[in-house]
């Protein structure tokens, strides 16, 4: 079984952090959000991935390269972003020889039993249940528990039950050969090549699809859900950072997670931050955020804040001459 990751999207929901790092190299607890889906489906006993890579695809390369030389690594190079389904369809000729394929989007982080999901006799889906549906691809499943219907965000949503990012394929080919006939007869939806409809092909060929259910996902696509996935991986065992070195005239409010070389002191830290390496931070209070390695920050008040690497921030001195009657915010 081989693991394709699309990760070729440019980001646009997180700029200006994605205008010079692709956003699956973005921290949240201490490590990666490309790292949590690797390391989730090592543990299932993947050791084939193809990454389609494209926007900045080079620091992918580089960070996968680098951190898992262990695995079997291919990079596919998407030269036009259309869609989820054009995507997977790039990476063809990787995957003509593959019996099977789980594709796992590269920006998205889940709570799932993945070991069922592989054991799975059928081709399989994640799904959860959502409240607006419209925002999604859509199942819809038939009498006997099989997927008869997949759109990707109908206007009027027949099901709330929406695909998440997490696909199992076993008919690799027919799912190729979907794609394919739908790119040569320029058949798209929202302008786009869906996977959604790639699929819509198998199952109209009587291909099964069962279906799993999440327990949870983040789509890190946003720095609000960046934040929160952030502190919610943090109260997990095995997130936070523990035995933590001294700081000079410095509180840590747990959880938080603190890489290498750093220097905090005279500060507050907490709850709920992520910190890179070889981070400064001098007279400052810092809670619910992410900080990148290599930035420097001194006489600041941060929350619900992300900061990029090797970034620099340094507080205001003001001098005011208020009169009476006054009301001045600074928030």
């Amino acid at each position: 079984m081989k693991a394709i990751i699309p990760v070729a999207g440019a980001g646009t929901r997180l700029r200006p952090h994605t205008y010079t790092q692709p956003k699956p190299l973005i921290p949240v607890a201490g490590k990666t959000i490309i790292s949590f889906i690797i390391d989730q489906l090592v543990d299932v006993g993947i050791k084939d991935f193809v990454f389609v890579i494209g926007y900045l695809g080079e620091k992918i390369k580089l960070f996968v390269e680098k951190t898992y030389p262990h695995l079997n690594n291919e990079f596919v190079y998407q030269d036009q972003r259309m869609g989820l389904g054009h995507a997977i369809w790039s990476a063809k000729d990787v995957l003509k020889d593959t019996d099977e394929v789980f594709i796992v989007l590269g920006d998205t982080i889940f709570d799932v039993d993945l070991k069922a999901m592989v054991n799975e006799p059928n081709s399989c889906l994640g799904i959860k249940k959502v409240d607006d549906p419209r925002n999604f691809g859509v199942v819809e499943m038939n009498r006997e528990g099989f997927v008869k219907k997949v759109e990707e965000k109908p206007k009027i949503p027949h099901s709330d039950m929406a695909m998440v990012g997490l696909y199992k394929i076993k008919e690799v080919k027919a799912l190729i050969d979907g794609i394919d006939y739908n790119i040569k007869n320029n058949i798209r939806t929202h302008g786009e090549f869906q996977l959604a409809d790639g699929l819509m092909r198998m199952i109209e060929k009587d291909i099964k699809f069962s279906t799993i259910k999440v327990n949870n996902w983040f789509d890190c696509g946003k720095k609000e859900i960046l934040l929160e996935t952030n502190a919610m991986l943090l109260k997990k065992e095995g997130y936070a950072s523990s035995n933590l070195p001294n700081y000079d005239n410095t509180i840590i409010i747990h959880p938080v997670s603190i890489g290498k070389n750093c220097e905090i002191k005279n500060s507050i830290i907490g709850p709920n931050v992520t910190i890179g390496s070889n981070v400064k931070i001098n007279y400052s209070i810092i809670k619910e955020s992410i900080i990148g390695s290599y930035s420097s920050i001194d006489e600041v008040v941060l929350h619900q804040s992300v900061v990029g690497s090797d970034a620099a921030i340094k507080g205001l001195s003001q001098s005011l001459n208020i009169g009476d009657n006054t009301e001045i915010d600074f928030s």
